[in-house]
């Protein structure tokens, strides 16, 4: 650095010193000036002593007043507030729970019928109530009121208003309330009907209160349903940890009685748990950086602050992700032990991964037993339906339940490969878990398949389909209207909120209603199987039932030796088929050359019309020859493998031979063609049939049927090409005959019929494999019986069981903890009404004619702290047993004078921002006391 730039870097660092420590002209301290030390400049107009003078005596004026002080400007985005707001909450979540729970217990401050108004509202004559000016929303009333508070026993106003049965809109100065009445009630009428938005109730209370809608109102409820959900989640979290029922796994572990609630000295099934799993893509949820948003930046948001066990974590899921597997479910692969391995791809990778970008989550997978109740769900995350979420599945149900499991999975067969393969297929072999197909999905795979992984053909599946997850998601797609745009947070709010009031609404009450259909289904199945196969095996001139196992495993075999072409028949034909070729080319290059001399007349005419004919002439000639050196080439290197010395010709046997049997491969591509489009039929048939498909959709699947239909013309006619081809020439199939298909195991007959006549094999002829599906039938429908009445004892016995443990529970929280042994009762009718109902279907069952069960309540085997058959003992949670809470510090409410200051502070949310006051309770009902009193 040289003397000149240091001596200037030295100037600059004086002039800031002057600069940021020199008085100024404009600069003035009141203290110089009334001592005579400062003179004030003044200009001839005068007035800058009395402007000095009002500026000061107006900051007096607005000490404890910040509210008539200039605002200043707020840089801070949305999303920063609704950070601070949460975090606010968050902060009080303990004091606002212990008010919610005394307020519940004594049912003060409940809506009343008779004034339409917070039955709280009265004058009060105690010295310790004070008075806070809220607008509060009701179902029928919504008006600005005045509520009493307890000083002594609230720090906050948030605490203090929950405490009165009122949620607010703000942490520390909240402007606008909503009733817990009109919360609860919304809370249960969207987990009925998910379709109905806040907005829509909102609207719905101000048509009832006969005011004008605001749309701001619908962004505070949104606010104080948030609040409202949290609380409860955390009074739910007490109770479990007063039951002691808050150990890990413990909802997962005893999800559902009839499955889960094991008795000592019952009979032993196969399989200890029957369960489904399976992808669904319409709760999907829009990125909105891909729309032009913002993405909140709340770290753990779903996670923190929501709270619920059944889902899978990410980072649980991402752990069987990359390099758990070998492979991923929407990659073919082959395998010789699964005959629809290469089968299935569950995405295009290339065609949909742009759609999915737009997504953040493009879906949820999730597991649910037998009866439907709902087991572990996972976010699908920017991608399609991997590997990673069965995989993480079957761990997790693995670690909950342990050995002799049976998953369903609609390409149960590919992902049993894709399992042993994982790192989880050690664990999986060790503990005997077995994949399955369901039973509609199973009718789309190929025969070889069904007879491996179909339940029909599984011995211990009794009548069990394994599609539970199609009738949960069939209920939950209603949803996807609400999280398609929401936020991160209010998707994974919705969802586990939805699934868990299913869960105990619907599936519990409906559990001994599905036990006793399918119990009559089981004994009426028996009955037609007595009544129809003897008359079967007569015709048949069958005597032993073991025969059709004979027989079922005899046809397995015979497709398992014909699932694949033999390699040296593949080279033969592949040898042909270059041969065609290699003729093909040669003839190609002998191309007619037209010859002009310089002497004709003709010459120059020629050259300027067929020039360009020429051209094209040498090229194809030129492309011919390079094609015919290629092809030769590669008959070369067949010869070699073939180990041919010398090339075959039309008239050589061998060439025939495989012309033969290039004709049946075609004749088999052309019939997998066919197969196709049939099933695709079929699928669209069902689905135009079913129940809840709209107009619009109706008409789309009509157009489908149509165009289906004329491409199932055009692949037919292809077929009884290829089948005249054939040596000796195959069936023919009409259009009648062939829509009449309606099992895989048709057209699996007709593809091997061109290797060997089977027609001759008695598991092949339709008497024979219509006595097969009946024995087997007959066969699961026994099965069911054997696990009907286990689950049925089990029901007995968890019923009179969780009755005396909750009763005992209850009242030992009744002396120690009045407010919490309130919400263990309301914990407890959840289930509890549905006793009765359950108890009379049970009764029902046992008057069954061919009921083979007992109605004898048994003895669990679980009997672990928190179990229904375990000792009763109760534990009072450490964040409601301390008597005491901690002051926050508070800011001062503005009183506001009409609607419109409701959307300014409420919006702008600058009531939980740290301003420096610190006001206590007491100070705030005064200010805002006296606010009302001006006003009135």
């Amino acid at each position: 650095m040289t003397p000149q730039e240091r001596r200037a870097l030295e100037a600059l660092h004086e002039g800031q010193e002057e600069f940021f420590h020199a008085e100024t002209d404009d600069a003035y301290d009141i203290n110089s000036v009334l001592d005579g030390s400062k003179v004030i400049d003044l200009s001839h107009g005068g007035g800058e002593l009395r402007d000095l003078v009002r500026d000061l005596f107006k900051d007096v004026q607005n000490i404890g007043n910040e509210g008539l002080q200039k605002r200043r400007v707020d840089y801070r985005t949305r999303r920063d507030r609704a950070q601070r707001r949460t975090d606010a909450f968050a902060k009080e979540m303990p004091e606002l729970v212990r008010a919610y729970l005394e307020w519940s217990a004594s049912c003060t401050g409940k809506y009343c019928s008779e004034t339409g108004r917070c039955r709280n509202t009265r004058p009060s004559t105690d010295s310790n109530d004070g008075q806070v000016q809220l607008y509060v929303l009701g179902i029928f009333c919504a008006e600005k009121r005045i509520l009493h508070v307890r000083t002594d026993s609230d720090s906050s106003v948030s605490s203090a208003l929950v405490r009165q049965g009122i949620v607010p809109c703000a942490p520390l100065r909240p402007h606008t309330a909503v009733m817990v009445d009109t919360l609860e009630l919304y809370r249960v009428a969207r987990n009925r009907s998910p379709h109905l938005s806040i907005q829509a109730f909102v609207k719905t209370i101000s048509d009832l209160q006969g005011v004008q809608y605001r749309p701001y109102l619908a962004r505070l409820f949104s606010i104080a349903l948030d609040v409202y959900l949290q609380m409860r989640l955390v009074v739910n979290d007490l109770v479990l940890k007063a039951l002691r029922r808050d150990t890990p796994d413990w909802r997962l572990k005893n999800a559902c009685p009839a499955c889960t609630y094991t008795l000592e000295d019952e009979q032993n099934l196969k399989f200890k748990l029957l369960f489904a799993m399976d992808g669904n893509d319409s709760l999907k949820r829009i990125s909105r950086a891909a729309i032009g948003g913002y993405e909140s930046t709340a770290k753990d948001v779903g996670e923190r602050f929501i709270g619920d066990d059944r889902y899978l974590s990410r980072t649980f899921v991402d752990q069987f992700g990359m390099g758990c597997s070998d492979e991923s479910l929407m990659e073919p692969t082959a395998d010789n032990d699964n005959p629809c391995a290469g089968r299935w791809k569950n995405m295009k990778e290339d065609v949909t991964s742009r759609m999915w970008g737009i997504f953040d989550e493009a879906g949820i997978f999730m597991a649910v037993c037998r009866h439907g109740f709902s087991l572990v769900v996972a976010d699908i995350v920017r991608s399609g339906e991997q590997s990673k979420y069965p995989l993480a599945t079957v761990s997790k149900l693995l670690d909950a339940f342990g050995d002799s499991l049976a998953g369903g999975y609609d390409i149960g067969c590919k992902f049993g490969t894709t399992l042993s393969r994982s790192t989880v297929g050690p664990r999986a072999r060790a503990l005997k878990y077995t994949s399955l197909v369901p039973a509609f999905h199973g009718y789309a795979h190929r025969r070889l398949c069904q007879l491996r992984f179909l339940a029909r053909y599984v011995d211990g599946m009794g009548l069990e389909d394994l599609e539970g997850c199609e009738h949960m998601f069939s209920k939950t797609n209603g949803l996807a209207s609400a999280v398609r745009y929401a936020s991160a947070f209010h998707r994974r709010q919705a969802i586990p909120a939805y699934i868990a009031h299913n869960d105990e609404h619907e599936v519990y009450q409906n559990l001994t209603t599905m036990i006793l259909n399918n119990y009559r289904q089981a004994l009426r199945v028996i009955q037609e199987g007595k009544n129809t196969l003897p008359h079967l095996m007569d015709d048949l001139g069958i005597t032993d039932v073991s025969v059709f196992s004979a027989w079922l495993l005899e046809e397995n075999e015979y497709l398992a030796s014909r699932s694949r072409e033999p390699e040296e028949e593949t080279l033969q034909m592949e040898y042909w088929q270059k041969l065609v070729n290699l003729d093909a080319s040669r003839h190609l290059g002998d191309l007619a050359w037209t010859v002009a001399t310089p002497c004709s007349t003709r010459t120059s005419s020629f050259v300027q019309r067929d020039i360009a004919a020429t051209t094209r002439k040498e090229t194809m000639r030129r492309h011919a020859m390079e094609n015919f050196e290629k092809d030769l080439r590669m008959v070369q290197d067949l010869e070699v493998k073939l180990g041919i010395t010398k090339r075959w010709v039309p008239e050589d046997e061998e060439w025939q031979t495989a012309g033969r049997l290039v004709a049946n491969r075609k004749y088999q591509r052309c019939l997998d063609q066919l197969e196709s489009l049939i099933v695709a039929r079929i699928f669209e048939l069902s689905k135009m049939n079913q129940a809840g498909t709209g107009y619009k959709l109706r008409k789309h699947i009509a157009k489908a049927l149509k165009a289906r239909s004329a491409a199932i013309r055009t692949a037919l006619d292809r077929f009884n090409t290829a089948a005249r081809a054939c040596s000796p020439p195959r069936r023919q199939l009409t259009f009648e005959e062939v829509v009449e298909y309606t099992f895989l195991a048709d057209f699996d007959l007709l593809r091997n019929a061109t290797r060997e006549d089977i027609s001759q094999r008695p598991w092949a002829s339709p008497a024979a494999r219509a006595a097969m599906d009946q024995y087997f039938k007959v066969c699961r429908a026994e099965e069911e019986i054997e696990r009907l009445n286990v689950e049925v004892r089990r029901i007995l016995t968890y019923l009179h069981d969780e009755d005396r443990y909750m009763k005992a529970c209850i009242a030992q929280l009744q002396v120690s903890h009045p407010p919490l042994a309130y919400q263990v009762q309301l914990y407890y009718n959840v289930r509890a009404r549905f006793t009765d109902h359950h108890l009379h279907l049970l009764a029902e069952i046992s008057g069954l004619h061919g009921f083979t069960g007992t109605t004898l309540p048994g003895k669990s085997t679980k009997t672990n702290p928190g179990d229904s058959a375990g000792e009763p003992v109760t534990v009072i949670p450490p964040a409601v047993s301390i008597s005491t809470v901690p002051t926050f510090p508070l800011a001062a409410p503005d009183p506001g004078d009409d609607n419109s200051d409701l959307d300014e502070f409420d919006a702008d949310e600058d009531e939980y921002e740290d301003d420096g006051s610190t006001l206590t309770l007491q100070e705030i009902i005064r200010i805002s006391s006296d606010g009302c009193g001006a006003q009135e």
